[in-house]
């Protein structure tokens, strides 16, 4: 699994990287394809000055796996937060994924 992150306007603290690399672990959990080589999780944080302050921080994450690249974006007041609900929209999206993998597989071992 490759894990890219990119900031913009924002700097992780020694903390948050840890809680991170642990979040986006749990996406690895729901599929065995994104721990394969070929899959790679990026991970955007951007701080933008904006009149609300509850959308400041813009946090995208893209799963790129083969055949699919599945995307979640949130605007929170933190970092944690966001990432949490990019969290809780990519895994129904894995779990589609895991499912539609799994009929092809079934289909290729009928024949």
């Amino acid at each position: 699994m490759n894990i890219q992150h990119f900031e913009k306007n924002f700097s992780f603290t020694g903390r948050e990287l840890p809680t991170v690399a642990r979040k986006i672990g749990k996406i690895a959990t729901y599929c065995k394809r994104v721990k394969d080589a070929a899959s790679a999780i990026r991970l955007e944080v951007e701080r933008q000055k904006t009149r609300k302050e509850r959308d400041q921080i813009m946090v995208i994450v893209t799963v790129e796996l083969p055949e699919k690249v599945l995307r979640a974006e949130s605007r929170k007041p933190d970092m944690i937060e966001a990432l949490d609900r990019c969290i809780e929209k990519l895994e129904p999206q894995l779990k589609r994924y895991k499912e539609k993998r799994l009929a092809k597989t079934k289909a290729r071992k009928a024949e």
